[in-house]
């Protein structure tokens, strides 16, 4: 008479059931991190306090635009086929050639012909550091200082405003651009600095 050996279940998890709960951890977390990535690309950045948008600007291009200096730079707009070289101006630029700048994705700041001198040479070290900002006067201008970018600006009384930092951050070559990987260079103009 032989004897039946009875199989019995051992006792512990298996090995394929110890594997497919590490592959549904590893997928858990890879998911969780994927979407907390996702969280920080597309969370509402906090918006700067005073910030203008003027509703989809003009494009295109006229050779005969004309802006008149006085009260604000325009913010975006019919331009002319040439854009203004980034850098810093010690003479106004003609509007019609910076707004094509910005088109490309420059922000142009502007200030008032009568701000201290300290405060201008504060703004000319910021501008000294990026590749994409203009620096000029703007004649008869209503603000102090003014930050424009296609089709947004900020207007600011000091150059120690906090904001200035944040809006070049935010706007240069920002989402607002209309023509990303254009250059600020080979246009017209010969910068100071």
């Amino acid at each position: 008479m032989t004897t039946a050996r009875r199989r019995t279940a051992p006792s512990g998890p298996t090995g394929g059931m110890n594997m497919t709960w590490i592959i549904v951890g590893a997928v858990a977390l890879a998911v969780m991190g994927l979407g907390y990535l996702l969280y920080l690309n597309v969370r509402p950045e906090p918006a700067i306090e005073g910030i203008v948008v003027f509703p989809r600007p003009g494009r295109g291009h006229d050779n005969t635009v004309v802006y008149d200096f006085g009260g604000l730079p325009p913010a975006g707009g019919i331009h002319n086929d040439t854009w203004q070289n980034c850098g810093i101006y010690d003479e106004p630029v003609e509007g019609k050639h910076a707004v094509h700048s910005m088109e490309h994705g420059a922000v142009w700041m502007t200030y008032a012909p009568d701000l201290p001198a300290d405060q201008i040479e504060s703004l000319k070290a910021r501008v000294r550091e990026q590749s994409f900002v203009l620096l000029s006067p703007w004649p008869d201008q209503t603000s102090p200082i003014v930050l424009t970018a296609w089709g947004i600006q900020l207007s600011v009384d000091s150059a120690d405003d906090g904001r200035i930092d944040q809006f070049l951050e935010k706007y240069i070559v920002g989402p607002q651009t209309p023509e990303r990987g254009a250059t600020c260079d080979r246009g017209t103009g010969i910068p100071t600095g």
